[in-house]
């Protein structure tokens, strides 16, 4: 069985099509589902849609937004199912989504996650794979060699422009929209650490995936349209720096304790600019 995670907040634009597109894949001979929403104290009428039109799915309330973390956390220890999809409001699963990746990942009992190929609305691929960060990629980023030089496996190296979206691939970072997680993978590290102000949480669920011994696959045959940004860019500016803030915090999780006292002396000031800089281009736009 697979475990449906959703996680809402004011998603009442997106939630019908996107359910929708989960009870569609009954049409090519798949079930074996259950459909957990946890809804992070929606304002709008997400709550009331879910209710009146799809009272078959496990619906828990939050009284307070408690961020996506905590939230999928919440929907990993209700699901009952051997397999996790995470899954955004706004995105919609196409024809024939879920067997093929689940006949690949029964297969290879070492694949931990899977990541569908995931398109733009008009059709077009949305980048949705990056390397692991690190500290050279943050200086290709900070001098602009990455934009420069996107295509360079050196300085375009974090936001991988040369991947191939076409081919069955091994790989680090997944976006978190649309994931196919094995329920004991993420068992062995805990869920999501609920610290993470807000993102790369995903990418240090990923990063200790890999570190427990599980490989991360991307797989083309599966596809699923994303509306990148449907709920941030709502709040656009306090994203800016709240990624910052998480991308601070991850380099301080992940670095040695000794080394990080150094780095962070460089490190913070630099992401505390950048995001100054990107929230004062954002206010022009």
């Amino acid at each position: 069985m697979i475990s449906i995670i959703i996680v809402t907040w004011n998603s009442e634009k997106y939630i019908i099509p996107c359910l929708k597109s989960i009870y569609k894949q009954k049409e090519y001979g798949f079930n074996n589902f259950e459909i957990i929403i946890i809804d992070n104290n929606s304002k709008d009428s997400t709550i009331k849609i879910i209710e009146n039109e799809f009272s078959n799915v496990i619906l828990i309330k939050n009284k307070l937004n408690l961020g996506y973390a905590k939230a999928n956390n919440q929907g990993f220890k209700t699901a009952i199912g051997n397999f996790i999809l995470l899954l955004n409001p706004d995105t919609e699963l196409q024809n024939n989504f879920f067997q093929p990746m689940l006949d690949f990942i029964e297969q290879n009992d070492k694949v931990g996650v899977i990541a569908p190929k995931v398109i733009n609305p008009d059709f077009s691929i949305q980048y949705s794979i990056r390397s692991f960060p690190d500290y050279p990629i943050l200086l290709w980023e900070f001098s602009g060699l990455s934009k420069i030089l996107p295509y360079n496996r050196t300085f375009g190296k974090w936001r991988m422009m040369y991947f191939n979206y076409n081919e069955l691939t091994e790989i680090d970072q997944p976006m978190a929209s649309c994931l196919l997680i094995r329920k004991s993978a993420a068992d062995t590290i805990s869920y999501f650490d609920e610290t993470f102000p807000m993102f790369y949480n995903d990418v240090d669920f990923c990063y200790r995936v890999k570190q427990t011994g599980w490989q991360i696959y991307y797989f083309p045959r599966s596809v699923v349209i994303h509306e990148r940004g449907a709920s941030t860019k709502r709040v656009r500016n306090k994203m800016i720096f709240s990624m910052h803030k998480s991308l601070y915090y991850y380099f301080k999780k992940h670095t040695k304790s000794k080394s990080f006292k150094i780095i962070r002396l460089t490190l913070y000031p630099l992401l505390v600019f950048s995001a100054f800089i990107r929230g004062m281009r954002e206010s022009f736009i």
